[in-house]
């Protein structure tokens, strides 16, 4: 009898140990997507309430040991407590261990004195997802990095892959005007769907019919923006150059809602660029005005 071969073992892949400081939806989601992936994570909540979600989700409540083994510690806390959060931990963490905030608007100046005094990694890890639940997935969104080291980059980079997502580069000095655009793209995006709930409220009709009705119809914009691009995936009377029927909308609706609309009319009509007629061009921007 022929001897059988040996199959030859995968090596494990060993990732980092995570301590997350913080269980609210970002942080909780964090938890649950690096666990399914493999990551040896525990998580540090800031409060009872978060005890409580974070032992009823099956998280590991991280102690000293954790904190002292850490290869790498999330701050998933509100902006102005980064650097509050950052002293509290800075003094259990082993020297070497980055720092990584969460936060989108901050630099990495962020950590504070202590943090930057230290001389340890720091880091940011800014999810372009619209977390709402703490079960929510960060699979197909974009994750914006920043790192003091090219070590602690690479160590982001492997964190993103792990829940599937795609990563950018945001220089420091863009942070703001970066998280502004993220904000109106998701935040906004829900406040625009308000006003526009709020005209048909204005209409006559019901709250509750108007977004379920409403909803569709921006999923479909936005498929359209993905395949067809800004100018092709645009839609409405600017598009069509229908000069009647946006005055007829401004006529009807409330005034703030109204001011918004002028706005975005405002931006449609530059998107629009020279297609339309030259006087029908000049006409919208004379009632958009």
């Amino acid at each position: 009898m022929g001897s059988r071969k040996k199959a030859k073992q995968q090596p494990v892949k060993r990732w980092p140990r995570v301590v997350i400081v913080g269980f609210g939806r970002v942080g909780g989601a964090l938890a649950r997507g690096l666990r399914k992936a493999g990551w040896p994570v525990s998580v540090l909540p800031r409060s009872q309430d978060s005890v409580r979600r974070a032992a009823s989700s099956g998280a590991r409540l991280a102690d000293h040991d954790d904190l002292r083994a850490a290869h790498l510690c999330l701050l998933a806390v509100p902006d102005a407590q980064v650097a509050n959060a950052a002293e509290l931990v800075l003094e259990d963490l082993g020297p070497q261990t980055p720092l990584v905030h969460l936060s989108g608007a901050l630099t990495l100046s962020a950590f504070g004195r202590a943090a930057l005094d230290s001389r340890r990694p720091l880091g940011s890890f800014h999810p372009l997802a619209a977390i709402s639940d703490p079960t929510d997935t960060f699979a197909g969104h974009t994750a914006s990095l920043a790192a003091s080291t090219p070590g602690l980059l690479k160590t982001l980079r492997a964190l993103a892959t792990s829940l599937s997502m795609h990563t950018l580069e945001v220089p420091e000095t863009g942070r703001a005007a970066y998280h502004a655009g993220a904000v109106l793209s998701a935040g906004l995006l829900v406040a625009l769907a308000d006003a526009a709930v709020a005209a048909l409220e204005h209409a006559g009709l019901h709250r509750d019919q108007s977004l379920e009705a409403l909803l569709p119809l921006m999923r479909s914009a936005l498929n359209g923006l993905s395949s067809r691009g800004f100018a092709r995936g645009l839609t409405g009377p600017v598009v069509r150059g229908d000069v009647a029927v946006v005055q007829a909308h401004l006529e009807a609706l409330p005034a703030e809602v109204g001011t918004l609309y002028r706005l975005l009319s405002r931006r449609t009509l530059d998107l629009v660029g020279g297609t339309l007629p030259a006087e029908t061009t000049l006409a919208l921007k004379r009632i958009l005005a």
